[in-house]
């Protein structure tokens, strides 16, 4: 196994983390932002106000995100262990 190879991994093992998690984290700040700028025009400051309205967005999004989710998991697992001959050969 080349140190080229081991770095290309890393490098597609954290694209495929950014691809993952990056929509729903980016939905999560948007409507945290959203909740806070609410919160300091209303003047309304419970904390419980931001963890529902966070936890319905982030539910809703990883719905319709999880079959695309699990296809580019799926896609590298498969790739992932069809290597494996390769490395070791």
């Amino acid at each position: 196994m080349s140190p080229e190879y081991i770095v290309k991994l890393g490098q597609d093992t954290m694209l495929l983390v950014l691809h993952v998690a990056g929509p729903i984290l980016v939905v999560a700040l948007v409507v945290g932002l959203a909740v806070s700028i609410f919160q300091a025009v209303t003047q309304i400051h419970e904390m419980t106000l931001t963890f529902i309205p966070k936890m319905l967005a982030v539910a809703a999004v990883l719905t319709v995100l999880l079959p695309w989710t699990l296809r580019r998991l799926m896609d590298f697992t498969i790739n992932l262990f069809s290597s494996i001959p390769t490395i070791i050969g």
